[in-house]
C-alpha cells in the first residue's frame, strides 16, 4: 500500500495580515537570514493567495 503525502507550504496556513506579523516577527527573533528569506518567500506567495480569495468573492456579489 502507497501512503502518499501532501506537500507542506507555511503559505497555506498564513491567512490573515496578524497571521503574516507573527510569523515575521517569530522569524526575526531567530537571526538567520536564510530563514529570513525564505520566510519573506513564504509571505508574498500568502499575500497572493490572500489577494486572490479577495478577488474571486468579489466577484461572486
Amino acid at each position: 500500500m502507497e501512503i502518499k503525502f501532501s506537500r507542506y507550504d507555511t503559505a497555506d496556513y498564513l491567512e490573515t495580515e496578524d497571521d503574516i506579523t507573527a510569523y515575521i516577527e517569530a522569524i526575526r527573533d531567530e537571526g538567520d537570514l536564510a530563514l529570513t528569506t525564505a520566510a519573506l518567500d513564504d509571505v508574498a506567495r500568502a499575500r497572493e493567495r490572500i489577494k486572490n480569495r479577495r478577488g474571486a468573492a468579489s466577484s461572486l456579489r
